[in-house]
């Protein structure tokens, strides 16, 4: 592949700053010492940078030594996830319970790999921001970050991401314009009844059946509301009801997720949860009370900046490795509040087989750092390079 020469040179070091992040995972907003880390190497790198944004995060800013241009923002996410790592590697997780099983620490060290090697040869017209964002798991650091103001502190045109992706050819990278990754709503119904000696059920009202048949309602909203030629998942999570042998409780609480790319599909079905969840209770004469929150928004990339993307990417890994049209994911990423906000592009970079994100046996796969640190580099050259 046809990467940075300078960065395949120091390919080692980065491997080194990937394992010492892996070891020290931090979960959303408490990214102190992954702070700490980041800021140490741009401050070695010659790099100005301001933190304490969205409490742990951090923006590097570097100005080319070729002229006056455009302003972009390159981004990578911080926290790890609140799971057990199983993995017995020697550069494991040192911190119980936590672990970077999604590839956030692959991500800032491709990042970072990037930010030395321009640093070092700022060619090129114009202004990079590195943004190291905190608390992309649930938590919406994204949102935080540019409600604090990201994009007037450090003015950009365009903003662009990139995430490793498990079952993608090892290497490859791809992206389309249009929505990338799902919405993400959460919600909360909570069935009331009334509580009975299991042995005398008609002397109640019983929650539980409620909540049985509205697990199986709930999923004729995808299968019976939306567009076949659209999509949407709704998923029951958790229920959670009663705690003795042979008493019908008062209530039963069932949560989930709700997932969805077009805004009118998302307004649909969240109508339609609320409206089944009072429709099956008020069938037995029971009540249902439904709280609903959404989260992230659908990623979506403008046409433009997904074919100066994949351009970049073609250069960093030839135009073999490059996935112009992949199907797109029900997953959901909170690079969607800053994508609302600018043009850009999120981009996936396939890691080949393994276990799969969130997964106590993940592990990011260290021979992708100079690939994606070389994809950072080839895009800040086609995007600013100096004009006649």
């Amino acid at each position: 592949m046809p990467l940075v020469d300078e960065i395949a040179g120091f390919h080692p070091e980065m491997t080194a700053w990937r394992r010492e992040l892996h070891s020290h995972p931090e979960t959303a907003f408490e990214e102190n010492w992954t702070a700490a880390f980041i800021a140490d190497k741009l401050s070695a790198f010659g790099l100005p940078f301001e933190s304490g944004i969205a409490r742990t995060g951090i923006v590097a800013t570097l100005k080319g030594r070729l002229g006056e241009g455009p302003a972009i923002g390159l981004r990578a996410d911080m926290d790890a996830l609140d799971i057990t790592e199983m993995t017995n590697l020697p550069y494991r997780s040192t911190i119980s319970g936590k672990m970077h099983a999604c590839g956030h620490d692959g991500h800032m060290t491709m990042l970072l790999g990037a930010a030395r090697h321009l640093a070092a040869n700022p060619d090129f017209a114009g202004t990079v921001h590195f943004i190291f964002q905190p608390a992309e798991e649930m938590n919406g650091g994204g949102k935080v970050m540019v409600e604090e103001g990201l994009f007037e502190r450090f003015p950009m045109e365009r903003v662009f991401g990139l995430h490793n992706w498990p079952g993608q050819a090892f290497g490859s990278f791809s992206g389309k314009p249009g929505p990338m990754l799902a919405s993400s709503d959460l919600f909360e119904i909570t069935v009331k009844g009334r509580a009975a000696h299991a042995a005398m059920p008609h002397l109640g009202i019983d929650p539980v059946t409620v909540a049985g048949e509205l697990i199986g309602a709930l999923q004729t909203i995808a299968s019976r509301t939306v567009d076949p030629l659209e999509a949407a998942v709704v998923s029951i999570t958790q229920v959670h009801g009663g705690d003795a042998w042979n008493i019908i409780p008062d209530e039963v609480v069932l949560r989930g997720t709700v997932r969805t790319f077009q805004p009118a599909v998302r307004d649909a079905v969240e109508a339609r949860v609320k409206a089944i969840a009072t429709g099956v209770a008020g069938l037995h004469g029971a009540t249902a009370s439904v709280w609903y929150d959404r989260r992230y928004p659908p990623t979506v990339n403008t046409a433009a900046e997904v074919a100066l993307a994949l351009d970049a990417a073609g250069a960093a890994a030839d135009q073999d490795h490059v996935i112009p049209d992949p199907a797109s994911s029900m997953a959901s990423e909170d690079f969607a509040y800053m994508l609302e906000k600018t043009p850009g592009a999120y981009l996936w970079l396939g890691s080949g087989p393994g276990p799969a994100l969130h997964s106590s046996g993940y592990d990011f796969n260290d021979e992708l750092l100079p690939l994606g640190a070389s994809y950072w580099v080839r895009l800040v050259e086609r995007l600013l390079a100096p004009t006649a």
